[in-house]
């Protein structure tokens, strides 16, 4: 049972491992790829949120929709189709075609976490095995962050930008051959009815509002295309607020953020991957642009941060597993905070060392933060609704990156280098809403708000048998 298990953990692993390696080499390979395509700074954001947006927009519906018909079957179309994104971005012509080209892949990634996720959660079933499993998922985070950079660094200096998607490929065609083999196939008893206004409207909003902000500093935050942009999301937001309490099975469950401890994990992983997705853009601009490093430097540069998040992520899931969310949320809060403000005074000439401790404390911190957020979103949900759980919490991670680029992107180009402190200072905000936020929605009152779900009934086949013989059946 035990070598099964954790030969299943390993292969919805490496699904994750090429969806966060893609985001960290992308990252390294935008000052080559802003040079050869001639791309301005909006034109580098819509490459990292292009991905981004399709991603978020899709998750809910790939959980749900795996769930229904069959979680290995949508995660192996996910691998299949993120391979083949994957290598028609080493094919672009041009930028427009490359963003087009994104979007593929974000289809196919929107397949692969929420799913590999609710594979995971249905497969450790006990709470203290699961909280450590998840903590090795998070690690997986961590390891690609520090392969990315030096893997792009070597591969856009030896081949140029279109070799690094190549490294996709492989692990994908590996992956989707291993699962075929090894994961059994599982699905909810009473899979979720499609919600096709939900899923428009909630693409309307991301979209809307991501390219408002993005297109806000060339436009004139005044001018009637930005103003519409804001104004469309606000509106499809009030719709969908209108629209999903009145749906039977809606494609987002309101009911659940009446949960403190759940609509705290949302906010968390909004800010806490607002604060990532924004520190790797920024960073990469600030490595390459103001203090002319080659990209295999910036990538050396930033090991620092991707040891860390390795080493802390599997001590969150222990810390969960024996103490509970609150204190990997106060320690990831404070550690992301303080590994910014060493940044927001940094030059053309801070010493190394500075940036260094500035990148081991965030790198740290962010690898506290992926466990608990996951954690409390899939365990006080049924293993029923374990693909939808998993999927909010996905969205949110993907939302939050998504804005997090938008927003420093657009104060880099309102005019600020990104030598500048306020972006700096935006990225230490949202560390600090983690301190405060993972604060305020993990102690007693928090958790007094959380309804008890419903169990699964025993006879349902949600989790799929597996030998050895004996194993119970629910």
């Amino acid at each position: 049972m035990q070598p099964r298990r954790h030969l299943i953990l390993a292969i919805c692993c490496m699904s994750l491992l090429i969806i966060s390696l893609d985001v960290t080499i992308v990252n390294v390979a935008l000052p080559a790829m802003a040079e050869d395509l001639d791309a301005p700074v909006s034109g580098l954001q819509w490459i990292i949120d292009a991905y981004l947006l399709v991603l978020a927009s899709l998750l809910i519906l790939a959980g749900s929709t795996g769930d229904r018909i069959g979680r290995r079957r949508v995660f192996q179309a996910g691998l299949a189709l993120f391979t083949i994104g994957s290598l028609l971005c080493s094919l672009a012509p041009s930028l427009e075609w490359l963003i087009a080209f994104r979007t593929v892949q974000a289809v196919g990634g929107s397949m692969l976490n929420p799913v590999a996720m609710s594979i995971i959660t249905n497969t450790f079933t006990e709470p203290r095995e699961r909280a450590r499993a998840i903590g090795v998922w998070g690690a997986v985070t961590g390891f690609s962050m520090a392969l990315g950079p030096l893997a792009g660094g070597v591969l856009v200096h030896a081949f140029g930008w279109p070799s690094i998607f190549w490294i996709n490929v492989p692990v994908g065609i590996v992956a989707f051959l291993l699962a075929w083999r090894f994961i059994p196939e599982s699905r909810a008893e009473h899979p979720r009815r499609l919600d096709p206004v939900g899923q428009i409207l909630v693409f309307t909003m991301l979209a809307a509002l991501t390219f408002g902000i993005i297109e806000g500093p060339a436009e004139g935050w005044s001018s009637p295309v930005i103003v519409g942009c804001f104004t469309l999301a606000a509106a499809a937001l009030a719709t969908l607020l209108w629209w999903e309490p009145r749906r039977e099975e809606p494609l987002i469950e309101l009911r659940f953020f009446r949960s403190a401890p759940f609509s705290g994990a949302v906010l968390v992983a909004i800010s806490a991957f607002a604060s990532l997705g924004g520190f790797l853009f920024l960073n990469t601009l600030y490595l390459q642009e103001v203090r002319h490093l080659t990209a295999l430097q910036a990538g050396l540069y930033t090991l620092p941060m991707a040891v860390m998040t390795i080493v802390a992520s599997p001590l969150s899931g222990r810390l969960v597993g024996t103490r509970g969310t609150r204190l990997p949320l106060r320690i990831a809060g404070l550690s992301m905070a303080l590994g910014i403000l060493p940044l927001t005074w940094a030059g053309p000439a801070t010493p190394a060392w500075q940036l260094f401790a500035g990148y081991l404390l965030f790198g740290f911190g962010f690898g506290m933060v992926n466990t608990p957020i996951t954690n409390t979103a899939v365990s006080g949900m049924p293993r029923a609704r374990a693909g939808v759980a998993a999927a909010i919490a996905s969205t949110s991670r993907q939302v939050g990156s998504a804005l997090g680029v938008a927003v420093i992107g657009a104060v880099v180009a309102s005019g600020s280098t990104p030598a500048d402190p306020p972006g700096w200072w935006v990225l230490l905000a949202l560390g600090l809403t983690v301190l405060a936020v993972g604060h305020a929605t993990s102690g007693p009152w928090a958790r007094s708000t959380a309804p008890q779900p419903a169990p699964v009934t025993p006879s349902v086949p949600d989790v799929p048998q597996l030998p050895p013989a004996g194993t119970p059946r629910r």
